[in-house]
């Protein structure tokens, strides 16, 4: 049976850093009958930042020279209430993710499991791929939508770390901030996304390791 992964870039909301800050994520849904996934179908959250952090994950990981693609460039003047950008930014990060998709190199990948299936934060995506978590990336990935595997101050800190540098933050200095708007029309969904994982045991068997 031939293998396909099929992604969705898609939903974008504004989130509240606190008062004065926000940020755009997306919605990532995932459905696939690899054997490489611990989950065949999986919806995580995920902003720009984190996008950045994935593909230098990918770059230091790789032992081959792999060209990766390239992610939509930051722009300065990114507005989280222009719909053509945003609209734009999603096109771009969709089109990054399939073409890492399509690399086999790269399917084994414990960062690419991670961000894609579970919603850990960056430090705890880190930790967890570097085996200094209690917890392996199938039992993050499995227990997504389950369990929380990171504190309140592990988000803080990846926030500090990412909001500055980061062009999807803006200012709200508005009287009525947005919270959690969706910015454009939302797309039909897909069936009903499975967080509790499929019943028969799954691994992730790929050529160059396990995940």
């Amino acid at each position: 049976m031939q293998q396909v992964i099929s992604v969705w870039v898609r939903d974008p909301r504004i989130q509240k850093n606190d008062f004065w800050h926000a940020y755009m994520d997306y919605e990532i849904c995932l459905h696939t009958n690899s054997v490489c996934f611990t989950k065949k179908i999986s919806s995580v959250r995920r902003r720009y930042s984190e996008f950045v952090w994935l593909r230098q994950r990918l770059q230091e990981n790789s032992m081959l020279m792999i060209q990766l693609p390239e992610l939509p460039p930051k722009n300065p003047f990114f507005s989280l209430n222009n719909a053509r950008q945003i609209t734009e930014r999603m096109k771009g990060l969709q089109k990054f993710l399939e073409e890492i998709l399509q690399n086999p190199l790269l399917l084994s990948n414990s960062c690419l499991h991670l961000f894609l299936q579970s919603q850990l934060s960056m430090s705890k995506m880190q930790a967890c791929a570097s085996g200094r978590t209690h917890f392996s990336v199938t039992q993050a990935v499995r227990g997504c939508g389950l369990m929380r595997f990171h504190s309140e101050e592990d988000q803080q800190r990846d926030l500090s770390m990412s909001c500055d540098s980061d062009s999807d933050s803006s200012e709200c200095r508005g009287p009525e901030p947005r919270t959690k708007d969706s910015v454009l029309s939302k797309s039909e969904s897909p069936a009903s996304l499975d967080f509790m994982g499929t019943s028969q045991e799954e691994t992730i068997s790929c050529s160059s390791g396990s995940t």
